[in-house]
């Protein structure tokens, strides 16, 4: 005789970056030791494609995870961990004034949204009849988002998130350009210019989260700011 099955339940969460509601479900065990194998291993590869896997699932493949934003998934990811696991995490925060003592605080997974820094925009103005016009990177970039703060992974991500060119009134688009196309333009840029691009991927909208802490041995107040999926998980 077959046993019973168990209701899992069902909740609604909107993307941040288009505000489309999707369903999702806590994840099941049998995820969770998918998710926790694919952490021993300490590679890369097999915790980004456990959380794809992971992600697919508990929306009812509703959404294609590759082709969301990085902070789309890491938002999602963040809220059904929150449903399966519990939504109070304990994070062991460094006081910034001694940079030292260590404080536990709890944060609830709830709090945590997806924030954009002031001005941000996705259009960069090269010259005055010039823009280049830029996507923020999606979960299949995600492997090359921990070596963006290297020369080689920051021109890799650039080139895959180039969208189009606009020049006066023509349009030259991303399937349209080479690889060494898009080299050699980046490559004519000046210091200016290469920067309000860079700055693009710094002001992006990530997962962000201020928590106050007091230091127990100076009694000094700090608000600590949390960033990216990593912060939240303790």
């Amino acid at each position: 005789m077959a046993l019973p099955r168990i209701d899992t339940p069902t909740y609604q969460i909107k993307l941040p970056s288009t505000g489309q509601t999707i369903n999702y479900r806590p994840f099941l065990v049998k995820e969770q030791k998918i998710i926790m194998m694919a952490q021993e291993t300490q590679d890369e590869e097999q915790m980004l494609r456990a959380m794809s896997d992971l992600v697919s699932s508990c929306t009812f493949n509703q959404i294609d995870v590759n082709n969301l934003p990085i902070y789309d998934i890491e938002y999602i990811f963040l809220r059904i961990r929150g449903k399966s696991v519990g939504e109070t995490v304990e994070l062991n925060l460094i006081c910034p004034d001694d940079e030292e003592t260590k404080v536990i605080t709890k944060i609830n997974l709830e709090d945590i949204q997806v924030n954009t820094t002031a001005g941000h925009n996705n259009v960069i103005d090269i010259t005055d009849n010039m823009q280049l016009h830029l996507r923020h990177p999606i979960f299949s970039d995600a492997h090359l988002m921990k070596d963006g703060d290297n020369t080689d992974g920051l021109f890799k991500l650039l080139h895959r998130c180039v969208v189009k060119l606009v020049y006066n009134d023509e349009e030259f688009h991303r399937m349209d350009m080479s690889e060494k196309d898009i080299t050699e333009f980046i490559d004519q840029m000046n210091n200016k210019q290469f920067e309000n691009v860079i700055d693009f991927f710094k002001s992006m909208p990530k997962l962000k989260h201020v928590v106050n802490i007091v230091n127990p041995k100076t009694k000094v107040k700090s608000e600590v700011l949390l960033e990216g999926l990593n912060s939240f998980l303790g």
